[in-house]
């Protein structure tokens, strides 16, 4: 698997097809996987974050969830095919599981976790969920989330509590869980798919401007936007 290094984190090279293909594979090989869903954000985060960074430089898939990665790459002199956002991979993946491939949905905004594998259950009937769950990414509640995931025998985890929260959760318990063999860290991705945020029409996604669709949506995330569409281009500009 071909990666791109972009200030620091390694970026696989996949298209939505393959990142799906790896996806399911690591559901049959008995080992543990973590994929994460980096952004222009995330790796900011990551420049100041140690930790967060170490977690995104050995996660078995780092998916490019943005533009700017792809700009960044070519930058480099690289190429990222394409941007396999974390929502639609999340969708796409869950449309291709059988019922013995369990998902359960952990963290979400007041009961998005729950509405998202409902409506995904829509689009696959055969999809088994093997629990909805809020927590928190508190060490505290930690032993009841395990508990929680455990007795569901769950195969796949979808951890929604944003980065670097969710990804450094995912790093610190895997191992705890038994039966996971695939944990994702899908930040909003339960908002959209239960509808509680409306995604950017697709002449916007294909522009590159989802960031400005969400921005009149939730204009409490200028600071955020700032970060993604001016800070980002300038580090990588003025990185090596």
């Amino acid at each position: 698997m071909k990666r791109v290094e972009i200030l620091g984190v390694p970026i696989d090279a996949v298209t939505m097809h393959e990142a799906l293909k790896y996806a399911l594979a690591f559901l049959d090989d008995g080992e543990k996987h973590h994929i994460a869903t980096p952004n222009n954000e995330m790796l900011l985060v990551a420049q100041k974050n140690s930790a967060f960074k170490a977690v995104l430089q050995t996660s078995a898939l780092n998916i490019p969830d943005s533009t700017g990665l792809l700009w960044a790459a070519k930058r480099k002199g690289q190429v990222l095919p394409e941007r396999v956002t974390g929502v639609d991979f999340t969708e796409k993946l869950c449309r291709r599981l059988s019922k013995d491939q369990s998902v359960f949905f952990l963290g979400g905004y007041k009961g998005a976790g729950k509405k998202a594998a409902e409506a995904l259950q829509k689009i696959n009937p055969n999809l088994t969920v093997a629990g909805t769950y809020e927590g928190s990414p508190s060490s505290s509640d930690a032993p009841e989330i395990i508990t929680r995931i455990n007795d569901s025998e769950t195969k796949i985890l979808l951890v929604a509590y944003g980065a670097p929260a969710q990804e450094l959760w995912i790093n610190q318990y895997l191992m705890n869980l038994v039966s996971v063999r695939v944990a994702i860290g899908v930040g909003g991705t339960f908002d959209f798919l239960s509808g509680r945020i409306k995604r950017a029409p697709k002449c916007m996604q294909r522009c590159g401007l989802e960031w400005l669709w969400r921005l009149f949506q939730q204009p409490t995330r200028i600071g955020r936007m700032w970060n993604a569409v001016v800070v980002f281009p300038l580090q990588v500009l003025l990185s090596k």
